[in-house]
């Protein structure tokens, strides 16, 4: 099989044809056929596909129009892409890949460990080929309504029973991980969460990428069940950290893409409230993209699948989630029950005899405050900015931005808090006070590289100049914004 490259034809003699596509792309690459196929087979080599020798005349052939099998397509199509820094998909050469890859595009995927591995790693690695802002996104689509809340409902669906655990390896055998490095890895994930906290999704995605990137590696290297388990829970965190991080740096088809990924993760890991987690991203995924509806499918997705196991801080969490939902949806009645089961939840949080896990340690009282104001900052809004709700906001709001003042670890949430805060101000019709809370916001963002504050400073000062341009405050803040944030960023 070496002789041939790997490549086969699914095409006759009679009907090939010139690919004039992949011509095209390579005259304008200015490679040679030798340096396409050196390259080829370099990459093939990485992949471990150590069966693949190409040559020129197997370049040649592919030009005049034969179809080369898998994995070649797919090295081709990244090769080109480096090549001319965008996307440059299998179809856009011209050729057919042995199968639709549905990490391109789509969220209906096959719930399987190991196809699950392959989809992690192949879109980790296209993200770190492709990191410049838009180039990934752009061949990406956005799913909503029941393309994706009903292959999101799959995760409910009983996996095969999972033969018995191995004892865990004591030190490492072959390809076996040691419980130290284990628990490296769980460690360098929870390191990961505290500099997105601190710092935003912008400074340290392609880490987190990397990073998930080689733990799908050793997910392909055989493993004890139970180690493997640990790891899937590992990739789910990562994978979720990375969708959150590609969320805040407004990346929103690239975030929802690992979204699906984790939650097929947490489904292999066995742990259900990591995956209501999961969801519960998606859910705010969908409030800030303006489908409340999606949103409440999918934190009662998550409710319902993990209400016998989830940790009372993790189910407050989820309520808060839904009182958003409902909250944007202009259902005030539930809201309002959302809003107090989230209280009344929270308060049990401290008698849950089991430590919480990392992920939801963020969900502190500052954050449920902060949660629970904004669902009645948005009811407002809904409601034709009414002072009613704005009132209803207001104290809650400023117990957030007292505690988060104090928290030098969440400084993101912090700053979108104060720009809550001014929002409240802005519906009361104390725009004065609301020009001061946006300022201490700005203060927070230059620090903190998160394009989701910033877009949410821009849009309350174009609030601001919209209902008192006129005010010495507001065109302040104006000038202000326009030299310490400008639109220039670029997410990473």
């Amino acid at each position: 099989m070496s002789g041939n490259g790997g490549s086969g034809t699914n095409a006759t003699n009679a009907d090939k044809r010139p690919n004039e596509l992949l011509t095209s792309w390579f005259v304008r690459s200015g490679w040679s056929k030798g340096e396409l196929a050196r390259q080829v087979n370099r990459r093939a080599r990485q992949l471990g596909a150590n069966h693949i020798s190409t040559d020129t005349s197997r370049v040649r052939r592919w030009l005049d129009g034969e179809n080369p099998r898998e994995p070649i397509p797919r090295i081709l199509s990244e090769l080109f892409s480096e090549r001319f820094g965008c996307v440059v998909s299998v179809e856009d050469l011209g050729l057919r890949a042995a199968r639709q890859s549905p990490s391109v595009s789509g969220v209906d995927l096959p719930w399987t460990g190991p196809q699950t591995v392959a989809l992690l790693s192949e879109f980790s690695r296209s993200d770190l080929m492709l990191a410049r802002r838009g180039f990934l996104g752009t061949s990406l689509g956005l799913s909503a309504g029941p393309s994706l809340i009903e292959p999101m409902q799959r995760w409910l669906v009983p996996a095969p029973s999972a033969p018995r655990a191995e004892p865990e390896p004591v030190g490492r055998r072959g390809g076996r991980l040691s419980r130290p490095e284990l628990e490296l890895l769980e460690s360098t994930t929870v390191m990961f969460r505290q500099w997105d906290a601190q710092c935003g999704g912008g400074l340290r995605r392609k880490a987190v990428v990397g990073q998930l990137h080689e733990v799908t590696d050793l997910l392909q290297e055989p493993q004890p069940e139970a180690t493997t388990r640990k790891l899937f829970k590992v990739a789910a965190e990562l994978a979720e950290l990375a969708g959150w991080m590609s969320y805040d740096v407004g990346l929103q088809p690239t975030a929802q893409k690992y979204f699906v990924l984790a939650l097929h993760a947490a489904k292999e890991a066995g742990d259900r409230p990591l995956g209501s987690y999961v969801l519960s991203s998606m859910s705010r995924q969908m409030i800030h993209l303006g489908r409340p509806e999606d949103a409440l499918e999918l934190v009662h997705l998550a409710q319902y699948g993990s209400r016998d196991c989830a940790s009372p801080r993790t189910q407050s969490m989820l309520y808060a989630m839904e009182a958003r939902a409902y909250a944007n949806m202009g259902q005030p009645g539930k809201c309002k029950r959302a809003v107090r089961m989230a209280e009344d939840t929270f308060a049990e949080a401290d008698e849950w005899d089991e430590p919480d896990p990392d992920w939801i340690r963020f969900f502190s009282e500052a954050e449920l405050y902060g949660e629970n104001s904004h669902s009645f900052r948005d009811l407002a809004y809904v409601a034709g900015r009414s002072p009613t709700y704005a009132s209803l906001a207001e104290p809650l709001m400023e117990r957030a931005v007292d505690l988060f003042a104090k928290d030098a670890e969440h400084q993101r949430s912090y700053a979108l808090n104060l720009v809550g805060m001014a929002t409240v101000h802005l519906l009361r019709r104390e725009p004065e006070r609301g020009a001061g809370y946006v300022t201490e916001a700005m203060t927070i963002a230059k620090k903190v590289r998160s394009e989701r504050v910033n877009t949410r400073i821009r849009k309350t000062v174009d609030t601001a100049v919209r209902d008192f341009g006129d005010l010495h405050e507001v065109v302040d803040l104006t000038d202000r914004l326009a030299v310490e944030l400008p639109e220039t960023a670029e997410a990473v």
